[in-house]
Parts: C-alpha cells; sequence; structure tokens
C-alpha cells in the first residue's frame, strides 16, 4: 500500500447550479446496490424527509432485515412482487404484479410529496419486458422537481443511465459465495 498525504483542499469545485430532484442508479454485479441505497434512504429519513421504498423483487410479506429497521423506523417499505423469477411459479403472474408495481411507485413518484422514492430492483422487470422502460423515462423526466428516485439493479439500461445524474457500479471483486460459503442474514438479507 502506497501512504499519501491527505488533501489539505477541496478535491473539486464547490457546485453552483440549482438543487432539485436527483435520478440515482446503482447497478453493477458487485455486492452493495440495495445497501447503498438503505443507506440513503436512512440518511433522508434521518434529515426528517419523506421517504418510501419500493421492492420489484420482494413478496409483501417479506420480512427481511431492512423491513424490520425501516417499520420501526417508520419508513413505508413495500415488497411488490412474488420472489425472482426462478422462484416464481407463474412467470405472467410475476409480470402483472410488476406491472401493478410500477403502477403504484409510478403515482407515488408523479404526487411529489416525498423526498426519496427507492425503486429497489426494478432493472431486472426491465430487462425482462414486464415493465415498458419508456413509461419508467417519461415518468423521470416529468417527476415534480424536488423528488429523487434511486433505482437499483444489475444492468440498468443505457437509456436509463444515459438520463441519470449520477450513476455508480458496483464491480465485483471478490464473493464469499465462490468460496462456498452461504448467504448471512443481516448481510444479504
Amino acid at each position: 500500500m502506497e501512504i499519501v498525504a491527505p488533501p489539505v483542499a477541496p478535491q473539486s469545485p464547490k457546485a453552483r447550479g440549482e438543487r432539485r430532484g436527483l435520478v440515482i442508479v446503482h447497478t453493477g454485479h458487485g455486492k452493495g446496490k440495495s445497501t447503498a441505497a438503505f443507506g440513503l434512504a436512512l440518511r433522508a429519513h434521518g434529515r426528517g424527509k419523506a421517504v418510501h421504498v419500493y421492492q420489484f423483487m420482494k413478496v409483501p410479506s417479506a420480512r427481511f432485515g431492512e423491513h424490520r429497521a425501516f417499520a420501526q423506523l417508520g419508513v413505508p417499505i413495500e415488497g411488490l412482487g412474488d420472489g425472482f423469477s426462478w422462484k416464481s411459479r407463474d412467470l405472467e403472474h410475476s409480470a402483472e404484479l410488476a406491472r401493478q408495481g410500477w403502477a403504484r411507485a409510478e403515482a407515488t413518484i408523479r404526487a411529489g410529496a416525498h423526498f426519496l422514492v427507492v425503486l429497489d430492483e426494478i432493472t431486472y422487470p426491465l430487462r425482462y419486458g414486464w415493465i415498458a422502460l419508456e413509461p419508467v423515462l417519461a415518468c423521470l423526466r416529468e417527476r415534480p422537481p424536488g423528488v429523487n428516485v434511486l433505482l437499483t439493479g444489475r444492468d440498468a439500461p443505457e437509456e436509463l443511465i444515459e438520463l441519470a445524474d449520477t450513476v455508480t457500479e458496483m464491480t465485483l471483486v471478490k464473493h464469499h459465495h465462490q468460496q462456498g460459503v452461504p448467504a448471512q442474514r443481516g448481510i444479504e438479507d
């Protein structure tokens, strides 16, 4: 490891533009897309901002760690799906759930009452063709000025990346599954 001197001046110029709602995308094949989104939701909630989290691949009855924590904090989090496609008993039903979920999320975004709307794992139903991309892009373009929208999932469509203000790609360097270590509650739930 190389030792470097700590910076003594800002590393980038101060932004001078007007504050506005952002479109943020967390994508890539590395771990941490949803986790980072939940951290941002927590940060916004801690500032007294209204937050709503939609999870496109989780079932409505899911009780993962994030559901338990957000429930304690009073942050709405909704599972809109029936699990990942390989667990689905009926892919057309899964697709219909995704479309219904998008209608709910779109209404929340367009209503303008929330500072942050998280669309967790939305890239999957987009990539499967369950939700049409153009209405999602239109909603993001037409959203009220103060609404921030964070979208997560692998392989974000190029059109979404182009529209977004901030895009972070999580890159897989190493994963414990590669060593045969199973998922850990509290780390991957």
